[in-house]
């Protein structure tokens, strides 16, 4: 028997689709139809992680007859696949649900930490202590550090599990999407609602007790940021579509050389991922002067404050540090807009 059959025959012995294999083996399903048809061959780590799949040696695989393992007769008709759900067998689920909670949880340990100085400030200066203004500071890069410690290893694993699986088969359900649409409906309502109240307790106390009160706005923020993240995540996943086409963007510019394509769709995906990168480092650059514009306007005035210990940022630049990041990243969807505008005009 042929590697085509042999491969047919060990897939559908385990009732296993194209879809499911490409999934186990991080490729695409239309890369384990051209096997199938015999268009093109895996690579030997594909071989052999086929191999490790189907507990068979190299040599059964590619040049022996795997019907004769479990005694059956040469010419036997193959077992089919039999129809049935797709099932989610890489645990993407459970990676995107631990995401919606990792991210999420990130961005609200942020605004906390800025909450949390504000709040911690106020009792300083009610108190007629020194040094609150270093305080303010210790808890803002506090909410930092803690938020960090989530984003950054969420990142890493998100892009470690789509380096392992660039294609999953869509095995979510009509009732899923719609259960999902609806969960996510309420949690922006609710996400809105969270910032709302907070704006409402700033203005009400925001002459009175100005501390307080933006305490308890960042607060509210941190809390509607969160549910309007976390929602907006679960409801992401289950656009499988998306991920998929996300999946293939992350090729590297060496993967795509290597690989067994048609040497016109070659160059095409070679350009778009030149493009891409010309695009990532024009907005990487734009971030990075938006960085250095945010932390300039928080430490200028402080450092030029005559008492550092003991400086208000009321009334100065450092009240409006932050939004160095929102301008830097409107800029930089602006950019991509005209960037991406232009090179379809290209093409």
């Amino acid at each position: 028997m042929s590697f085509r059959n042999n491969l047919q025959y060990l897939r559908a012995e385990r009732n296993m689709t194209q879809e499911q294999l490409a999934m186990l083996l991080g490729v695409s399903r239309q890369s384990v139809t051209k096997w199938e048809a015999e268009r093109s061959s895996p690579e030997m780590d594909k071989l052999l992680k086929i191999c490790q799949l189907f507990d068979c040696s190299l040599d059964e695989l590619v040049r022996g007859d795997v019907t004769q393992r479990g005694g059956v007769a040469e010419g036997a008709q193959m077992p089919t696949v039999p129809a049935g759900p797709p099932q989610d067998i890489c645990g993407y689920d459970e990676h995107q649900r631990e995401m919606a909670w990792k991210v999420p949880t990130g961005i609200a340990c942020i605004l906390v930490g800025l909450a949390l100085g504000f709040l911690v400030e106020g009792i300083f200066r009610a108190s007629s202590s020194q040094g609150y203004g270093g305080v303010f500071l210790l808890c803002m890069s506090s909410g930092i550090l803690i938020g960090l410690a989530f984003l950054i290893p969420a990142g890493m694993a998100h892009s470690a599990f789509v380096k392992a699986h660039p294609f999953i088969e869509d095995f979510y359900t009509e009732d899923d999407k719609l259960q999902t649409r609806t969960v996510f409906s309420r949690g922006l309502i609710g996400g809105i609602a969270a910032i709302f109240v907070g704006i409402g307790i700033f203005i009400v106390l925001g002459e009175t007790m100005e501390d307080h009160s933006l305490f308890f706005f960042f607060l509210f923020v941190a809390l509607g940021v969160w549910s309007i993240v976390h929602y907006g995540m679960l409801l992401g996943r289950i656009n499988v579509t998306e991920y998929n086409k996300s999946a293939s963007d992350e090729l590297e510019i060496e993967d795509i050389m290597n690989a067994k394509i048609d040497t016109e769709l070659k160059d095409a995906l070679l350009q778009k991922k030149r493009h891409e990168q010309k695009l990532g480092a024009v907005c990487g650059v734009i971030m990075m002067i938006a960085t250095v514009v945010g932390m300039a306007l928080l430490l200028i005035p402080v450092f030029s404050s005559s008492d550092p210990s003991n400086f208000k940022p009321e009334g100065t630049s450092a009240m409006w540090f932050w939004v160095a990041w929102p301008i830097g990243g409107m800029v930089c969807g602006i950019v991509a807009l005209i960037w991406t505008t232009f090179g379809r005009k290209e093409d």
